[in-house]
């Protein structure tokens, strides 16, 4: 890539990560603003509405080339980007149409009685489908390789359906209508690679790697973060029946799969997430008002996840510098050097390189 050193580097350590092997030191995402440029940023014309704001590719693709130019990538961070129409988007292709704010895209509750709505199918005519798809396609031409484009936002299984149907319709659905719950997400299974294969083979790489938008992971071959936000309205019982299935089915037709745990209510969960062996890798989200993954509140849970054999991912966010510095070393102290990955905010570079600089001190075998 034009804008990152020493790739191969990182991608052998990210390989090694998702495989459980021993790497050299965690894996550390570091991006610095640069306190000189080398190419001086492109004049770019704000969206003038929501719409343009997430849809605008030909925007966004300089947009990037301007982060690329005024940022450095230390560390295992790379420059991507993603076309995204808000998370869960197979929504959209399915019936549901998008709302957009600036900040997020919604989808309308569409489904109102399920004996009035067809299968769920793959559906190349749909517009939002053909159009999003167009919009990866472009960009993917655009970025002329300097860049890695990332899988976007799809979503899957009872997810998509809670967009659809609406959450507290389908905690009834649960109840009344088990059978149709079941039989709709058994087609999700399958329709779910019916789009996502056709975005991995527009954004894959030579060697057949892939990035994903969420959580800025890349792997070998099909990588995805796979997720059950909806798990927090569901019993143990509920989510054994309902959800652990398609997870493992989804699994198992992906090479590289992180779990994006959402929130205090889905921790009743992750005994059953630990029993999938093809979920490689966890990704905590504490949700609003908690604390950032490097508090000691969490340390109950980084030690389930690493005796399943799982890797961590670990957001560190509150605080300063030397703060961030001292969370990530007291992680490393407790759990040892292997299977985590530590996301930072975007820093100054004296401040990345004093990161780097305590890695290499403290944080290598």
């Amino acid at each position: 890539m034009k804008y990152k050193e020493n790739w191969s580097e990182s991608a052998v350590r990210f390989t090694k990560w998702w495989n459980g092997e021993k790497t050299d030191r965690p894996l550390l995402w570091i991006v610095a603003k640069k306190e000189h440029f080398d190419e001086e940023p492109e004049k770019i014309t704000p969206a003038s509405n929501e719409i343009e704001f997430h849809l605008d590719v030909d925007r966004k693709v300089k947009e990037m080339r301007n982060m690329c130019k005024t940022h450095t990538f230390y560390g295992d961070a790379y420059p991507y980007m993603s076309v995204d129409i808000g998370p869960g988007s197979m929504a959209t292709y399915l019936g549901s149409e998008p709302i957009f704010k600036w900040d997020t895209v919604w989808y309308t509750e569409c489904i109102k009685n399920w004996n009035d709505w067809p299968d769920f199918k793959f559906d190349n005519n749909n517009y939002w489908w053909n159009k999003h798809y167009s919009l990866v396609k472009k960009a993917r031409e655009l970025s002329n390789d300097d860049f890695f484009i990332a899988i976007t936002d799809i979503v899957e299984g009872i997810d998509i359906i809670a967009n659809m149907r609406g959450p507290q319709n389908l905690c009834y659905d649960l109840i009344d209508n088990p059978d149709v719950i079941h039989s709709r997400i058994k087609q999700l299974d399958n329709v779910y690679f019916e789009y996502y294969d056709r975005m991995y083979d527009v954004v894959k790489q030579e060697d057949n790697s892939s990035c994903y938008m969420c959580f800025s992971i890349w792997g070998p071959g099909k990588t995805a973060k796979i997720q059950c936000d909806f798990s927090a309205l569901m019993s143990p019982d509920q989510f054994r029946e309902f959800a652990v299935p398609s997870i493992r089915k989804q699994c198992q037709r992906l090479d590289n799969v992180l779990y994006h745990l959402d929130g205090v209510d889905a921790l009743r969960h992750v005994d059953e997430l630990f029993k999938i062996k093809d979920i490689k890798a966890i990704q905590w989200t504490a949700g609003a008002g908690k604390p950032d993954g490097g508090s000691e509140q969490w340390y109950d849970l980084y030690e389930k996840v690493r005796s399943a054999g799982k890797a961590l991912w670990i957001s560190i966010g509150s605080g300063c510098i030397d703060e961030w510095i001292a969370k990530a070393d007291n992680i490393i102290r407790t759990f040892g050097n292997q299977g985590l990955y530590f996301l930072f905010p975007v820093m100054s570079d004296k401040d990345a390189k004093k990161l780097l600089l305590k890695a290499e001190d403290s944080w290598t075998y």
